[in-house]
């Protein structure tokens, strides 16, 4: 499979402390890879500076051979770089469809992967409730509606920072269920997960990260049942961070 994203020496600070000390890692195409590792390990930063949210300190970031390093959130994005942040962050007093409107905004000249008809396919609720505000859906449809927006802007590269926070278990299965059917249409995602056995459950690959380092890496299927990593990550959860 061709490479994707490939991340060499990736340095970063983030408030003042050293969050990223030198991380390798790549996902290829097709593929969903995972990140899991504790609280502060430096995951939420790593998405952020390949998204250009977070300025590197140093080492590469390459999108298809192409250095990203260092480019605006705007540059990514029309790259087809796209991001679903931690916590959704929709916009609450604009519609949903205007939050999935805006989601197309980085598309350019790009062709539209996922056109409005799609997404609305994909989450039937988003299509129910087009004219509500986004702030009154629940926290379950907010994150659907994140996703939905993500995919607006036609990624090539799909990131998603703890998908499943604060969801009800049911809503959780139906979100990774639509992450695991695009997949399966050859949507590429790079994910991070505070629930790590259900990361490692869906994932092709996965990286463990702690104190700003990869310290394990391979099959998500072995590493799920690897003494070290249910005692250590597994067992109490991989947190956000």
């Amino acid at each position: 499979m061709e490479t994707m994203l490939e991340i060499t020496d990736l340095k970063a600070n983030y408030s003042g402390i050293q969050a990223l000390r030198g991380v390798s890692l790549n996902v290829k195409q097709g593929e969903i890879v995972a990140l899991i590792g504790p609280n502060g390990a430096g995951k939420s930063t790593l998405l952020n500076c390949v998204s250009g949210q977070v300025r590197t300190a140093g080492g590469s970031i390459k999108l298809e051979g192409d250095e990203m390093t260092g480019q605006t959130p705007w540059t990514v994005s029309r790259r087809g770089l796209l991001q679903v942040p931690e916590g959704r962050q929709v916009f609450a007093e604009m519609t949903v469809l205007e939050n999935l409107q805006l989601g197309a905004t980085a598309l350019r000249s790009r062709a539209a992967a996922y056109p409005l008809k799609r997404v609305l396919e994909l989450f039937p609720i988003l299509a129910e409730r087009r004219e509500q505000s986004a702030g009154s859906l629940s926290g379950g449809q907010q994150q659907m509606l994140a996703i939905g927006r993500a995919l607006m802007g036609g990624p090539r590269l799909l990131l998603l920072d703890e998908p499943s926070l604060g969801l009800a278990p049911l809503i959780v299965k139906q979100v990774f269920a639509t992450l695991l059917a695009l997949n399966q249409e050859g949507l590429t995602i790079l994910l991070i997960e505070q629930n790590a056995m259900q990361a490692l459950a869906v994932t092709n690959r996965a990286y463990v990260i702690e104190q700003g380092r990869v310290v394990h890496a391979g099959a998500s299927s072995e590493l799920a049942h690897d003494p070290e990593i249910v005692a250590h990550y597994l067992g109490q959860g991989a947190g956000t961070g």
